[in-house]
């Protein structure tokens, strides 16, 4: 079976990359010069390269002994220092500037916008007023596109004197790169300890690190394992805070809900489930009150997402070429490794709440492309199936990993 899930695999990317260069050179308006990935061709090394290089090889020739002798704390601040180390790596393949100090700060960004807050109350009570594009005022692109919690974000960093591109950077890599640990931590908080080891090299070796540094979708991707992180702890109202507050990062993380109910059915306490749903409600509450209400942003985005790209990519290519991409994010070993999950393990839950998620994104028509970033609140608890790999097995699966996210990186210029 692992045979054909990696054939399986295989095809379905030769065929995404194949279609998407004759639609391109048809000029149909995928909008994606390297389909399926966001990305140009351009291949290239940068100072990254070498410890890129040498992290992998760490992680591949140490990584499952270590997982497994370990004590815990030593661990998780271990998993989180060489998970940083791989993303930081990865992202200074295409240099400092490129791969870190300007990320953010394109016209379609973030911080572009941040000159227009008169008011952090202003803004907020405003927001919607400035969605719709083509008007005065108009939000750029990935402002427009998200709830405020995102931009308020950025706008604070800008207020307590950490203003432009590198720090921003640096704080969506700095959360992003806790996330693997927080999975790692959610299984054994649900009493799963020896998969959370064994899954543990794999998290830190994430391909969909190349996309973490640096964008705010990785910032949402550490902010969501954290939350289900506490949840698993069985501490309800920081966990509810977090998560509540990734509603207003990004709309599309209303799907992280099958996560949430499948990480509280295993922790089976009700009060968990009643603290956490007065730490969604205080943050929906507090968002109200500013003056922003997200049905309303979210009616309102969907009419600016058919005022760019989205009305011109055609669904019946970015359908299933978006998996294509899932699958350049997650890497090789997913397909042979959700085909392990044991039936009757509770756990098995976690990763199939995550495909849940991903198939409702994809089926939305709200994911045309560039879901190998915006997919990474969901895509990293995939790997949570790689617990139920033979031992044996780890190091050779582990390279391929860090094969997938070395060659997209060293092959491709990835806007984000």
């Amino acid at each position: 079976m692992t045979r054909v899930a990696l054939a399986v695999e295989a095809a379905l990317v030769a065929v995404a990359v194949a279609v998407g260069a004759v639609l391109n050179h048809r000029h149909v308006p995928v909008h994606a010069d390297a389909a399926p990935l966001y990305a140009v061709w351009l291949p290239h090394v940068g100072p990254g390269t070498p410890f890129a290089v040498v992290v992998a090889l760490a992680v591949i020739r140490y990584g499952p002994g270590l997982a497994q002798r370990l004590p815990w704390h030593r661990l998780a601040v271990s998993g989180y220092l060489v998970c940083l180390l791989w993303t930081v790596s990865l992202a200074l393949v295409d240099g400092w500037s490129r791969g870190i100090a300007t990320r953010l700060t394109p016209q379609a960004e973030y911080l572009h916008d941040i000159p227009k807050v008169p008011g952090i109350r202003a803004m907020l009570g405003g927001f919607t007023g400035h969605i719709i594009d083509f008007q005065p005022g108009s939000w750029a692109t990935h402002v427009a596109g998200h709830p405020p919690g995102a931009f308020l974000v950025f706008v604070l960093l800008d207020r307590i004197g950490l203003p432009g591109g590198v720090p921003a950077a640096a704080l969506c890599i700095l959360v992003g790169a806790t996330a693997p640990v927080s999975v790692a931590y959610t299984l054994k908080a649900l009493g799963y300890e020896d998969s959370a080891r064994a899954a543990l090299p794999f998290l830190v070796l994430f391909p969909g690190a190349v996309w973490v540094g640096a964008s705010a979708d990785g910032l949402f991707m550490g902010v969501v394992a954290a939350g289900l992180a506490l949840l698993a702890a069985g501490r309800g109202l920081p966990g509810g805070l977090l998560l509540g507050f990734a509603l207003y990062l990004s709309y599309g993380l209303v799907l992280v809900g099958p996560l949430a109910v499948a990480v509280l059915w295993l922790r089976r306490r009700a009060g968990t489930v009643v603290t956490a749903g007065f730490g969604v409600a205080a943050v929906v509450a507090a968002f109200t009150a500013a003056g922003f209400w997200w049905p309303t942003g979210y009616h309102l985005v969907v009419r600016r997402y058919y005022q760019g790209w989205a009305a011109d990519r055609p669904y019946g290519y970015w359908v299933w070429a978006d998996l294509a991409a899932l699958l350049l994010c997650v890497g090789p070993v997913v397909a042979p490794a959700l085909l392990r999950l044991p039936r009757r393990a509770g756990i098995t839950l976690v990763p199939l709440a995550a495909l849940t998620a991903i198939v409702a994104a994809d089926l939305s028509g709200l994911s045309k492309a560039e879901v190998e970033r915006i997919w990474l609140p969901y895509a990293i608890w995939l790997l949570v199936a790689t617990a139920w790999l033979p031992a044996r097995q780890h190091r050779v699966w582990l390279a391929a990993q860090a094969l997938t996210a070395l060659a997209v990186n060293h092959l491709l210029f990835t806007p984000w």
